[in-house]
């Protein structure tokens, strides 16, 4: 699903033709997942006012079927993106419906890019689908507005009960549960295990790295002709916000809906970190102005020796790195304070319009079983948001890949303040994301850092 994330950086749309199962390679996919030809399942490209085979409109309606009497046809808007990733969404669709005659879910396919805006035109014009995949930090507004349905009565208990209470919190207001979480994301550091041979640094084995042994790293493995560190940092406020929580950077108090916004010292020291490594000429000045996979070209060439990025870009390495790179996941980066980040995860709630919430939840219980988040979380390589579904992916892979790090963050995942503060995701694009690529370039200081996103939030937040 996102990565991302929907940091998010997923998705293109899945453009076909409507009609009765009209993509014989979708009929025979769900054909194969199921076992059987009898529950075919409709794949959409996200207009849930479209007809489609399965569903008589937007919000499920119970359409009468000629033998079995009425059964639940439901929308499901996915916004997976990676092949395999969407695949395993493929199949807990069929399989579901399979098993579940009563309830036929049909399979719209989203982008991420563009969900956010589809959305609000689709709740605006009644037409949302019944079971919307986004996340946790982009859904505040739409609970607020009321266009959310309090899922709490109708959660599967065993669901409830095996993801922690940290990942409930990011999806929880005022006690009342708006979506179930499915996969998280966190920033881990990936390094060329025959770079660090080479310069005598040992691979760490704790159970987190601390930023000051982190720089030393970065420090040791430059040379001539090769930076220690690349990061794409290209749109770098997600990556600051939580990673200074490992220093108790918070930046926003109070209460979400009338937030207070302050820049300290504990605000300052991810980016006064980063900055000095540039200075110091240990990180790629011209990384930094990269995304994250922008900037793996230059890693498994040998360029630098260790990147900073999504733990999703995982996948990209895997698929797409020689033969003979080879590579590790790093433990997770430590503040002073802790290795906490920001649990921001993907999501799946109900529209507030859908007629059949029961049933939709119904899904959305079947989809966070530890088989199909097991399927997704590798898909994508992010972390499920159960512990049984961790503990799959941790039997099936063995720990390989730097599976063993990534899911070892899972712990250090937690609410953040920014995540819920009202008016943050404007005044992340309209004023982090330029005041610290100005940073990094050296145009500003820490007082024109500090003032630029102060007034920024002054713009916005008030």
């Amino acid at each position: 699903m996102h990565s991302h994330p929907l940091h998010i950086q997923r998705l293109r749309p899945l453009h076909r033709k409507w009609g009765v199962l009209a993509a014989v390679g979708v009929a025979a996919l769900v054909i194969s997942a199921c076992g059987s030809s009898s529950t075919p399942v409709a794949t959409s490209s996200g207009n849930s006012s479209a007809p489609t085979a399965a569903a008589g409109s937007g919000a499920g309606s119970a359409t009468p079927a000629a033998d079995s009497g009425p059964v639940v046809h439901l929308t499901f808007q996915s916004l997976a993106f990676q092949p395999p990733t969407v695949a395993a969404v493929k199949k807990i669709v069929a399989d579901f419906n399979a098993s579940h005659p009563k309830i036929q879910i049909t399979l719209q396919q989203g982008t991420a890019d563009t969900a956010g805006d589809q959305l609000t035109t689709q709740f605006q014009g009644g037409t949302a689908p019944d079971i919307i995949d986004f996340q946790s930090s982009l859904i505040t507004n739409y609970i607020q507005q009321g266009y959310l349905a309090d899922i709490t009565q109708y959660i599967d208990p065993a669901v409830k009960s095996g993801i922690g209470q940290n990942i409930w919190d990011t999806v929880t207001t005022d006690g009342k549960i708006y979506a179930e979480p499915t996969l998280l994301q966190s920033y881990v550091v990936f390094a060329n295990t025959d770079q660090l041979k080479a310069a005598g640094v040992a691979e760490p084995t704790g159970a987190t790295l601390k930023w000051d042994d982190f720089q030393a790293m970065a420090k040791k493995l430059t040379k001539t002709g090769q930076y220690g560190l690349g990061w794409g940092l290209k749109s770098p406020a997600a990556t600051v916000l939580n990673l200074s929580m490992g220093f108790d950077g918070v930046f926003f108090t109070g209460d979400p809906a009338t937030p207070n916004f302050a820049v300290g010292a504990n605000e300052l020291q991810v980016p006064q970190r980063i900055k000095a490594m540039i200075t110091n000429k240990e990180l790629d000045p011209t990384s930094v102005t990269q995304s994250g996979s922008d900037s793996l070209p230059a890693f498994f060439a040998g360029k630098y020796a260790m990147v900073v990025a999504g733990d999703y870009v995982a996948q990209t390495i895997k698929a797409s790195a020689p033969a003979d790179f080879h590579w590790t996941v790093l433990p997770a980066l430590a503040g002073s304070s802790s290795a906490h980040q920001g649990a921001d995860p993907q999501t799946l709630s109900v529209a507030t319009q859908s007629k059949n919430p029961k049933e939709a939840v119904d899904f959305i219980n079947y989809f966070g079983q530890a088989k199909n988040l097991a399927a997704v979380g590798q898909g994508d390589w992010l972390i499920p948001a159960s512990q049984a579904a961790r503990d799959e992916i941790a039997a099936q892979t063995k720990g390989a890949d730097g599976w063993t790090n990534i899911l070892a963050t899972a712990p250090q995942l937690v609410k953040a303040p920014f995540q819920t503060a009202q008016g943050y995701p404007k005044w992340k694009t309209q004023t982090m994301i330029p005041s610290l690529q100005k940073y990094f370039a050296g145009s500003l200081d820490d007082s024109g850092l500090t003032d630029a996103l102060t007034k920024g939030w002054q713009a916005v937040g008030n």
